[in-house]
């Protein structure tokens, strides 16, 4: 005869009953998941992202849910506790009918004791959650006084009264519809002896070049007893036996001689050792990189610098702000999270900010950065509203910041602890704050203070940034215009609608934000609108279009710098490459300030829905023309087209963010409106490491009119490229027709498909497209007359054989004229 037992763990994962807690709607949901996603699948609700659907779902966040579960259990003896996370938000957790837990915070994780709940054979667990608008709101009047939240970012009201991404309620790319649901773990385990809560790793790096790594193993145990632990580096492995009750840190140090080092992409190998820490019936296994990291902030004649320093190197930082990979957390995943962030990698970045606003990610994407080696600037979850200060709200946000850093502390890749997005700036946004600046500002430095003790307690010498932007510690001054000291969000190009060379007006010394819009790509707008919606001023394209004045903006700058693009596809290209070109200018003129300047994070890398946003990557993971663009400008080696001040006369800044000196061929010429390449000059320049030097210097009294200037480089490295400079607008350019032919192939061996596009004339941003998707080995690139470029396109999936995709193709000419 078999005899059953019961397993120590049972995973609670996968298909629950859902229903509306007044009874009127009832359905499945697979957990981890989300409400909105289980209500479309069952056909109870529209795609939210289709057409105006967004208005037609309002009414999910405003009613109750519950799911509900059974499990079996054979043995109920000893000790049994509940392991959730991402629980979102406000839900109370039944077992068999007994509360056993109030939980209200997503980014805690929670493990009620349940013992003495649970009985043998059948159980039910039974989750309940609330309305988040209604609890905010309950929440709010609470309040000793009132706290005001961003109502052009957030039109579902009250969120920053929840510890939920504040982005849930609306934001100026995001969908309002304020999702909820169980988005990580759901498990019933059996505490043994004890178990693993944190395991968190500290490094020392000696001055003899060897690394003494401090593993601590936070264990919790109900009764006193006596744990065996493991801790196994690589292949190390030693045994401690430990008296344990209650929770007991234990520490080993490992000592390596000669440690592997783990750097930034671009700088050297991300080398990853393998730590775990095992009990007798649990083992956490992290990777770990050996790197020192410092952040540079010493004064100087201009203020105060802001620069990181890794393994004793200062490296200049460049990237992309990153948001939740999707509104809606059942249609995310590890693997289109990897691609979001190979593409990163791909466009020669090294850094990316995980914005306020969201979530503090799964483990996954930190693994990821750390296998690619992306630095994460790590904001804590607090984004462009106030906040309450009271007691309880306080202490929930200890408990949260306690526990996220010690979860994500050991990634080689967290570089930076920020304590909030625009929370100072926010202060001069409300009128109630404006009033009363002294309330609010004593409020929020409370909150501050909360969240630094908690990680510096959690741990000790943590690289602590306050806001972003700040322009120092305790300094609550304007970082949107100030750009002598810590990092700056400039945002007067977009939001104020200046030029794109107001970009060269500011010398930041970190730029963490800055941003220009441009629509979705074609084939992701025909994902939720219908031929009939395809015009800017259409609802369906308005209502996918969530920061106020943004289309107004992007053809008022066409206007300035453009002529009017022919059609609704050409409107769509041509927002793209004036989202590129506003980028590029801000980037190579900030990069050829280093080391007076050493980091652009851009705003911002991808969407979290199909919309006209700020993001270089479509959702969905395509790219935008402005990718392949950040691709080149962010090249470690570049060559760049500065103007002066005076407009008299252009520099060509070299850049070299690599280790080793290297020389530069340049080759300097115009481009005549018909594409005759006419030879200027050649230089020869030389870039020491890590420096910015100024490789040519012409007048552009020799751009003869009716030309426009171009340049061709090659890198002793291996590097190289290419690009032009327009002196004033591409409006007054009298282009003629490109004559583009095109000509393609199926490659058997690969399925990738070689296409081979040859111009007659000049033709400028030429741009490959097409419904199927996929990634180009270029893009929005130039070629003058009689020049060829071989492009590779790779599909996302594997294509019919021999049927090939039906590539269009825009460039300059043909997107402002009817001919």
């Amino acid at each position: 005869m078999t005899q059953q037992t019961t397993p120590s763990s049972i995973d609670l994962s996968g298909s629950w009953q859902l229903t509306s807690v007044d009874g009127e709607i009832k359905s499945t949901i697979t957990l981890p998941g989300d409400v909105h996603t289980a209500l479309h699948r069952a056909g109870l609700i529209p795609d939210p992202y289709f057409g105006r659907n967004e208005e037609k779902v309002q009414w999910v966040a405003q009613r109750e849910w519950a799911v509900e579960r059974s499990f079996t259990l054979q043995e109920v003896e000893g000790d049994w506790y509940l392991d959730i996370d991402y629980l979102d938000t406000v839900g109370s957790v039944y077992i068999n009918g007994f509360l056993a837990l109030e939980a209200d915070n997503s980014f805690r994780r929670y493990r009620p004791d349940v013992s003495s709940m649970l009985k043998s054979g059948d159980n039910v667990i039974r989750i309940v959650f609330a309305s988040n608008p209604g609890v905010g709101a309950e929440r709010q009047k609470q309040q000793p006084f009132y706290v005001p939240y961003s109502t052009g970012n957030s039109p579902i009201p009250d969120g920053n009264m929840l510890r939920k991404p504040q982005c849930h309620f609306g934001w100026d790319w995001n969908i309002a519809i304020a999702p909820l649901g169980l988005y990580g773990t759901i498990a019933l385990k059996k505490l043994e002896t004890a178990r693993i809560e944190h395991v968190v790793t500290r490094q020392v790096h000696n001055n003899d070049g060897s690394v003494d790594l401090t593993v601590t193993a936070s264990l919790f145990a109900k009764h006193a007893g006596v744990a065996q632990v493991y801790f196994d580096l690589d292949g190390e492995r030693v045994r401690l036996d430990v008296g344990v009750k209650g929770e007991t840190d234990v520490n080993y140090l490992f000592h390596i001689d000669e440690p592997r080092l783990w750097w930034p992409s671009g700088s050297g190998e991300q080398a990853l050792y393998t730590l775990s820490v095992e009990l007798s019936d649990e083992v956490v296994t992290k990777q770990i990189g050996l790197r020192a990291i410092d952040l540079i902030t010493t004064p100087d004649a201009s203020g105060a610098r802001f620069a990181f320093k890794v393994n004793g190197r200062e490296i200049f930082c460049r990237g992309a702000n990153w948001i939740p990979a999707d509104a809606l957390y059942s249609l995310s995943s590890p693997e289109k999270t990897e691609d979001l962030l190979q593409s990163a990698k791909a466009a020669n970045m090294n850094m990316i900010r995980v914005w306020g606003g969201g979530f503090y990610e799964q483990d996954y994407f930190y693994d990821l950065c750390d296998r690619l080696g992306l630095l994460v600037w790590q904001d804590f979850m607090f984004a462009c509203n106030l906040y309450p200060s009271t007691e309880d709200f306080l202490g929930n946000v200890a408990i949260e910041v306690d526990y996220q850093v010690r979860r994500l502390s050991s990634h080689p890749s967290i570089a930076l602890w920020c304590g909030d997005n625009e929370l100072v700036g926010a202060l001069t946004w409300f009128e109630e704050s404006r009033k009363d600046r002294d309330r609010y500002l004593v409020s929020y430095d409370r909150l501050n203070r909360t969240i630094e003790q908690a990680v510096k307690k959690a741990l000790p010498g943590a690289l602590w940034w306050p806001s972003s932007p700040a322009s120092g510690y305790l300094d609550f001054g304007d970082a949107w215009h100030a750009d002598g000291s810590g990092d700056m969000h400039y945002w007067s190009v977009w939001h104020e609608n200046k030029s794109f060379d107001n970009y060269r007006s500011v010398r930041p010394r970190f730029c963490s934000e800055f941003g220009f819009q441009s629509y979705t790509s074609l084939p992701v707008i025909r994902t939720y609108a219908e031929e009939k919606d395809m015009n800017i001023a259409s609802p369906v394209m308005e209502l996918h279009q969530k920061n106020a004045g943004g289309n107004e903006r992007i053809a008022g700058t066409m206007f300035r710098y453009f002529r009017f693009p022919k059609d609704f596809p050409n409107f769509v290209y041509l927002s793209q490459i004036q989202q590129g070109l506003a980028i590029k200018t801000a980037v190579e003129y900030w990069r050829s300030l280093k080391p007076h300047c050493m980091g652009t994070i851009y705003w911002q890398l991808n969407d979290t829905w199909p919309v006209a946003s700020w993001s270089s990557l479509d959702y969905g993971g395509r790219w935008k023309a402005m990718h392949y663009l950040v691709k080149r400008f962010f090249q470690p080696v570049a060559v760049a087209a500065i103007p002066s001040e005076d407009g008299k006369k252009i520099r060509f800044s070299l850049v070299n963010d690599t280790l080793a000196d290297v020389s530069v061929d340049l080759s300097i010429s115009v481009l005549t409106m018909k594409g005759e390449r006419k030879h200027l000059k050649d230089v020869q320049a030389v870039c020491s490491p890590d420096a910015a030097v100024t490789a040519a210097t012409i007048d552009v009294s020799d751009i003869a009119e009716g030309t426009l200037l171009a340049w061709r480089f090659t890198v002793s490295n291996g590097m190289g490229g290419e690009g032009h400079h327009v002196n004033g607008t591409y409006k007054a350019l009298e282009l003629a027709p490109a004559g583009l032919m095109v000509t393609h192939e199926y490659v058997e061996a690969s399925g990738a498909i070689d296409i081979n596009v040859t111009a007659k004339g000049l033709a400028l941003f030429v741009m490959i497209e097409s419904e199927t998707d996929g990634k180009y080995s270029d893009n929005a690139f130039d070629l003058a007359a009689g020049e060829s470029r071989r492009i590779t396109f790779t599909p996302a999936h594997q294509l019919e054989r021999g049927k090939l995709p039906d590539f269009r193709f825009y460039d300059l000419h043909s997107c402002q004229s009817a001919d």
